[in-house]
């Protein structure tokens, strides 16, 4: 069935495209996706059959990730030393650190993962995919 069920892509609408491209680019950078297509309101990542498109927001407002909607994104990030050097660099970036006192157990003992988010607040979640895990 090939592709059957995957993600096809996800449209995250930001409220400044300029200020936003720089701290996903490094993220998609670092997790495999590669730049995919550009336009005046917009950029996109593909990493497989799944892409990411990173849209002007039509209307203005703020994303919060706490009501109704979209809560993060999660990644599968490689093994627990890859979720680590993660962890390291992405506040050169632009992305802070989430949940310091408990990482990288804040998703729960048998869970290790980075937990980011950016300017914006969009949350990222960074598996590690170690077999252990």
């Amino acid at each position: 069935m090939g592709d059957f069920g995957l993600l096809h892509h996800v449209e995250l609408q930001v409220s400044n495209l300029e200020a936003s491209v720089g701290p996903w680019a490094w993220m998609f950078d670092v997790l495999g996706y590669t730049p995919y297509q550009e336009w005046s309101g917009g950029r996109s990542w593909r990493h497989g059959s799944t892409y990411i498109v990173l849209a002007n927001a039509p209307r203005d407002g703020t994303h919060d990730r706490r009501v109704a909607g979209l809560n993060h994104l999660a990644f599968h990030a490689g093994t627990t030393r890859d979720v680590d050097r993660l962890w390291k660099a992405a506040p050169q970036h632009g992305w802070n650190q989430l949940y310091v006192d408990r990482h990288p157990w804040a998703g729960g003992d048998e869970h290790y993962a980075a937990f980011l988010d950016n300017a914006e607040r969009f949350k990222v979640e960074l598996v590690a995919t170690d077999p252990k895990y």
